[in-house]
């Protein structure tokens, strides 16, 4: 067993969807190893009543029904009371948020034990969020049932920054986002299909020629599909030298060679 670099505790009402897809594939792989750390609390655990009800109507009225106050309180407080000695982060997964990015990944990977409270129905009693929660996280402006969706989202993109998580340490380096640009495409056997050929320099075994055109399509790609990542990315001297002289070579076609001078000019 490896030492556990980095704990999750969840509390939900859903306790099987949260355990179900984190013990599949990588993540459950991770958990195995121990890696990685995960403790799921049922918030009906902690019902003030024999009927298991977690929650009641709103104070002033309104649609839907509301998580009541001591069930999640108690709750939170048995999440902080697991790990002693390690620092702890209870995060509430909420539209009023900052919107989860990479960069959040990266700084929630540094923690040592990230607790996620997952609301449901039409939220949670406001006296116990601002008593317990440490942040707010938000996936975006949609609406989902409840925060088990985005905890699951939040967990898988923060482990896999965690050093063994994945087989390739480098492949965490070179995804989406990483490094400000989307990924390069990328390609497998065989070599042939749907009369569309694998492009020849990836099988030339040229190791710069194939990282100078991996660079040239996540910046084409970028600018295709999220220009809005190419305002404000820093490009080297050098490396707009490279890249202005691969531009030149016959390794790119002449469409992507017009693309990529076009991505150039978005960089400035």
């Amino acid at each position: 067993m490896s030492e556990t670099l980095l704990s999750f505790t969840v509390l939900t009402l859903f306790t099987d969807m949260i355990k179900q897809n984190m013990n599949t594939s990588i993540m459950g792989r991770a958990l195995e190893k121990g890696i990685i750390g995960l403790d799921v609390i049922d918030i009906r655990d902690y019902s003030c009543n024999k009927h298991n009800r977690v929650d009641d109507y709103p104070y002033g009225g309104g649609a839907g029904m509301l998580m009541e106050a001591e069930p999640v309180y108690k709750a939170c407080e048995a999440a902080k009371s697991l790990h002693p000695g390690r620092k702890k982060r209870l995060i509430y997964l909420s539209p009023i948020g900052r919107t989860f990015t990479q960069d959040i990944a990266k700084e929630l990977s540094t923690e040592e034990n990230l607790i996620f409270l997952c609301g449901h129905y039409e939220g949670i009693d406001e006296r116990v969020l601002e008593n317990e929660v440490d942040d707010y996280i938000s996936l975006g402006d949609f609406v989902l049932t409840g925060g088990e969706i985005p905890a699951l989202a939040i967990m898988d993109a923060v482990a896999r920054l965690i050093p063994g998580v994945l087989n390739n340490d480098e492949s965490a380096g070179e995804e989406s986002f990483e490094n400000g640009l989307l990924e390069y495409p990328q390609y497998t056997r065989p070599e042939l299909f749907l009369d569309r050929q694998v492009p020849e320099v990836l099988l030339s075994g040229h190791h710069e020629n194939i990282r100078l055109w991996r660079f040239a399509q996540s910046l084409i790609r970028t600018n295709r599909y999220r220009p809005d990542m190419l305002k404000g990315y820093i490009l080297t001297d050098d490396r707009k030298k490279q890249l202005k002289k691969f531009i030149k070579t016959d390794i790119l076609s002449e469409n992507e060679k017009i693309l990529l001078s076009e991505a150039l000019k978005s960089i400035g």
